[in-house]
């Protein structure tokens, strides 16, 4: 089980090129990989997404590629003829027009953007691949070893908020059979204090209680309840990623309380389905989390 926020971060060289790769994620309902690479790198996106996805099912992963020489390698120059030409030539046809002459000095050729540059103007992409690799490999076993920790964490969190859960489906199972007693007695009582006499063997009585402990009738409910805390804790065993199958859970487990609260009719089932869905809430919050 993995959460969906994470970081991770790597580190490669080579004889030509060094790397290095950052990755954060953050919660998404789908997988959506964002790569930030050198233009000259463009080519590596696709081989960066498949590395990613092979990793991630899930979230938005920033990823952020950053490429160099190594440090003490010899600098190389990269002069720009043409443009040099060109700017020269500017020089020339300025002075014509104001009349005298006008040369252009050495600073004036560095000041110009791409005329002299540090570097090659080109990145070869296979070269830097070899760098690049190996800090991706890197950058996403940090980053999953996170997702992993805080995955852990959010486990034992599930373990605990259900166990409390399944205590609040049991006092309700509790409570359920008292329901339709605590019925016939409130229904006993109003006739009495409307002066009316009472056989608690009259058919009507009786039909009536049986159809309210009819309608009051959970016992489907609390078997569903059941089954969806079964599958819960199947779900958090599970090797796959469990995020969208709890969160479908959660949903479902509302449902049943929702149902129980309005068939019970009770005050005390009502209090504990109150109890009850405020931590399934933080359930869900924190379902929300996991990949």
């Amino acid at each position: 089980m993995h959460s969906m926020t994470g970081f991770g971060r790597g580190a490669a060289a080579t004889n030509d090129w060094q790397a290095t790769v950052e990755i954060s994620s953050v919660n998404r309902k789908q997988a959506e990989v964002v790569v930030q690479v050198p233009r000259e790198l463009n080519e590596l996106d696709a081989r960066i997404r498949k590395a990613v996805l092979a990793v991630v099912s899930r979230g938005r992963i920033q990823v952020s590629v950053h490429v160099e020489r190594p440090q003490g390698a010899a600098a190389d120059f990269r002069v720009d003829p043409a443009l040099a030409l060109a700017f020269s030539a500017a020089f020339a046809e300025l002075a014509q027009t104001v009349g005298h002459s006008l040369l252009p000095s050495a600073s004036d050729f560095l000041r110009h953007p791409g005329i002299i540059a540090m570097g090659s103007g080109e990145i070869d992409a296979e070269a830097a691949w070899l760098a690049i690799q190996p800090a991706l490999d890197d950058a996403l076993s940090q980053l999953a070893a996170m997702r992993g920790r805080e995955g852990a964490d959010l486990k034992a969190d599930f373990i605990s908020r259900l166990g409390v859960l399944v205590s609040f489906g049991q006092k309700i199972s509790a409570l359920a059979p008292e329901r339709p007693i605590r019925q016939r007695e409130l229904l006993t009582k109003r006739l009495r204090d409307a002066g009316l006499e009472i056989d608690l063997a009259d058919e009507r009585i009786v039909k009536e209680i049986a159809l309210f402990a009819d309608r009051c009738d959970i016992s489907e409910e609390l078997t569903r309840l059941d089954s969806h805390f079964a599958k819960f804790r199947e779900y958090l065993d599970a090797t796959e990623p469990p995020g969208r199958a709890l969160d479908f859970l959660c949903q479902e487990l509302f449902r049943e309380f929702n149902t129980i609260g309005s068939k019970a009719n009770d005050a005390s089932i009502a209090q504990t389905i109150v109890e009850a869905k405020t931590e399934l809430e933080k359930i869900r919050e924190q379902v929300q989390n996991l990949e």
